[in-house]
């Protein structure tokens, strides 16, 4: 039976949340919105559109999603040429893979974000799939985006694994059926990753490769 190893990507692989923080605060503010880094923090690992309506609410004017997005979309692409990789992220994905798992990317990210994603882990020949913002009609938390990982690498919810970093993840991974494993990567406290479904958690892919052999992924 195929094992499936699916990962997040942002503050999972690679050190990217708080660039995201900083990018999504910069563009609401250039919009007319104060919203506290704090809770931007809290609503990232959610899809573009529904970070929005996470932090502005149904009551917002939704002409300006499109104007959000594209600024955000500008700020955060001046960082594509520089994302820096997580630990051992690289490794812990090689490992994996030559222990006989099917590496699966689960992420929000889609286009050239992707794609420089995937050069700052630079573990192509690791990576089986990738399920992208452009494949799914609802993101996490929503199960949709595991389970199509899941159907990319033939596997059944029972012989997976998904790897996270924020409450969205781990919703995204019970609703989907498989178990979940968090790290502390993307800066969210260990407690909401249990609260929200993690069966363990781990500091980051170098902490999490080091403790493979006693993980959920051993």
């Amino acid at each position: 039976m195929t094992r499936a190893a699916v990962f997040d990507v942002d503050g999972t692989l690679v050190d990217t949340n708080h660039l995201h923080v900083t990018t999504w605060w910069e563009a609401f503010r250039q919009t007319g919105h104060r919203v506290p880094m704090h809770a931007v923090h809290r609503a990232v690992g959610l899809g573009s559109d529904d970070l929005i309506a996470h932090l502005l609410g149904d009551e917002r004017d939704k002409d300006e999603d499109s104007e959000l997005t594209a600024a955000h979309k500008a700020l955060y692409g001046q960082y594509f040429d520089r994302l820096p990789p997580l630990p051992d992220a690289g490794p812990l994905l090689r490992r994996l893979r030559d222990d006989g798992w099917t590496v699966v990317l689960a992420t929000s990210a889609s286009g050239g974000e992707l794609s420089a994603l995937r050069r700052a882990i630079d573990a192509d020949d690791a990576i089986a799939a990738t399920a992208s913002a452009d494949d799914v009609a609802e993101g996490k938390p929503a199960p949709e985006p595991v389970r199509h990982a899941l159907e990319l690498a033939g596997a059944p919810a029972e012989s997976a694994v998904f790897v996270g970093d924020t409450v969205w993840d781990m919703r995204a991974g019970r609703r989907a059926g498989v178990r979940c494993v968090g790290v502390l990567s993307g800066g969210i406290p260990r407690a909401d990753l249990l609260d929200a479904g993690a069966e363990a958690v781990y500091d980051d892919p170098a902490d999490l490769l080091a403790s493979l052999s006693a993980s959920p992924l051993a």
